[in-house]
């Protein structure tokens, strides 16, 4: 006769084989590359990056660049997960690190900025982050955020407006109304007993975004302090954040320079399915610059 399972025993080999699965699968969820893939990926290119890296307290940050330190700098902020290489395409991108210094990090926790060892607060990561701000400060910084990393940038301009000269918000996560309630399942992934089942990676990911709407409504006061250039890239087909953010950033942006870019039939993953949408904001935010330094 057949053996009938009991519905606890089928739950719990059900568990069982997810976290089976995600052990045996956690190198494929780092999102970050090797120096040997690095390498490999310029290995033809003219201009190769130049990785470091700075300590704040114990907290360390890395970050790629490539491009002249005489050059306005670029700074790229990932989402969540991610890492620097997810915009390892930017930097080796001809057009953009000749006419700029192209940097992109590994925010606290991700790629090789104390991997695994989360900080979902924005302010103390902006505190991390600030000083990469202050390296290149004797140039104009221009800051693109995609997904997490467009509150991330914006959170840098509030606190540190002398340091940030213009903003590009890609698919950003701000408005915390927009938040979806993800509690049901990021509530019992952030306990001890099964954080461990998930990959570093997304472990760090479940921590940022179970705090993420608390943190979003702590910025809420101080979106009026942002008074530079900010341009919005928003597609209409993104089914992870909302194409809603991008009117909350135009109505928030109240004394700013904003420019909404919204496409019918594009998805979440700009930087990868229309990165010249990225390219060109940043070209227009560089002539503006330039037009400033004319006056």
């Amino acid at each position: 006769m057949p053996v009938r399972l009991g519905k606890k025993v089928k739950f719990g080999i059900s568990v069982l084989a997810i976290v089976v699965t995600f052990q045996l699968t956690s190198s494929c969820f780092s999102f970050r590359m090797t120096p040997k893939e690095v390498d490999n990926y310029f290995k033809f290119s003219e201009l190769k990056p130049t990785i470091e890296s700075y300590k704040v307290n114990k907290r360390k940050v890395n970050f790629a660049s490539v491009g002249s330190d005489s050059l306005p700098t670029v700074i790229f902020l990932h989402g969540a997960p991610g890492s620097w290489s997810a915009f390892i395409g930017f930097l080796a991108n001809h057009n953009l690190n000749t006419r700029s210094k192209v940097v992109s990090v590994d925010r606290p926790g991700y790629g090789y900025s104390n991997f695994g060892n989360s900080e979902p607060s924005l302010q103390k990561q902006s505190e991390l982050l600030k000083p990469l701000l202050e390296k290149y400060s004797d140039t104009p910084n221009i800051l693109v955020g995609h997904s997490l990393g467009g509150p991330m940038v914006a959170k840098l301009a509030m606190l540190y407006p002398e340091l940030v000269d213009g903003l590009i918000l890609v698919a950003p996560s701000i408005d915390p109304e927009l938040e979806p309630d993800e509690t049901w399942f990021r509530l019992p992934l952030h306990t001890p007993f099964l954080r461990w089942v998930l990959p570093v990676s997304l472990r760090v990911t479940n921590d940022e975004i179970y705090f993420l709407k608390d943190e979003l409504e702590l910025m809420l006061p101080d979106w009026s302090k942002i008074n530079i250039p900010v341009i919005v890239i928003q597609g209409m087909e993104d089914e992870l954040v909302p194409p809603g953010n991008a009117d909350f950033a135009k109505e928030q942006l109240s004394n700013a320079k904003v420019k909404v870019v919204l496409i019918e039939d594009m998805n979440h993953f700009v930087p990868w399915s229309n990165p010249e949408l990225i390219e060109d904001a940043i070209k227009e935010q560089l002539e503006d610059i330039n037009e400033k330094g004319e006056e």
